[in-house]
């Protein structure tokens, strides 16, 4: 079942709902800035130059240990398209044995539809809730009642996944949100995070 009032709201408050990807890095004990150095010299431009929009970059506050990003395209068959050209392309190549070696599961990944998300410039620190509800349309009418455009709702993307060289978590029903609201009756994972300065900031 569709999130209506996800995609009713979304429209009206002038945001183009794009897929998302929410990724969480496992990385070994003391790698994480290692990977943001790289990541923010490297990965952002080299992802922006084939299509990709990135979006927040987080250090996760609860644990030392995880890198926590996101990053948006227009549809699936983008989707596609672009990783396919950023995982052949010269950056991935050149940088990818260091990026790995920094990781020890890089496959906690959810598919998402939403607008996206990043921090405004100077935000110290971010609230993401990952919300897995019993029934869309009571999670519709928790939403309507406790959450505006700014948490930037976001929920699971049913497609199936057309780049398996990089693997999503499926048999999920999940919504996704940023920032405080008034606690949801579901089952739900708090993320803590602080977001990483852009090397142009």
């Amino acid at each position: 079942m569709h999130d209506n009032w996800t995609m009713d709201l979304t429209h009206r408050a002038g945001h183009r709902m794009s897929i998302v990807e929410l990724r969480q890095y496992t990385l070994h004990p003391g790698a994480r800035e290692t990977l943001i150095e790289l990541f923010e010299r490297e990965f952002v431009t080299g992802q922006q130059a084939v299509g990709i929009t990135v979006g927040g970059r987080f250090r996760d506050l609860d644990d030392p240990d995880r890198f926590v990003w996101l990053r948006a395209f227009p549809d699936m068959a983008h989707r596609r398209r672009a990783l396919e050209a950023f995982y052949t392309g010269p950056v991935w190549q050149e940088h990818r044995d260091t990026a790995n070696a920094t990781m020890i599961d890089s496959d906690d990944v959810l598919l998402l539809r939403g607008p996206g998300f990043a921090p405004e410039p100077g935000t110290s620190e971010v609230l993401a809730t990952i919300c897995h509800p019993t029934e869309a349309a009571d999670f519709d009418t928790y939403a309507a009642r406790h959450l505006g455009p700014g948490h930037a709702l976001h929920r699971t993307e049913h497609a199936e996944n057309d780049f398996p060289r990089l693997p999503v978590r499926t048999g999920e029903d999940v919504r996704i949100r940023f920032g405080q609201a008034e606690p949801a009756p579901w089952p739900t994972q708090r993320l803590r995070l602080e977001p990483v300065q852009p090397l142009n900031s």
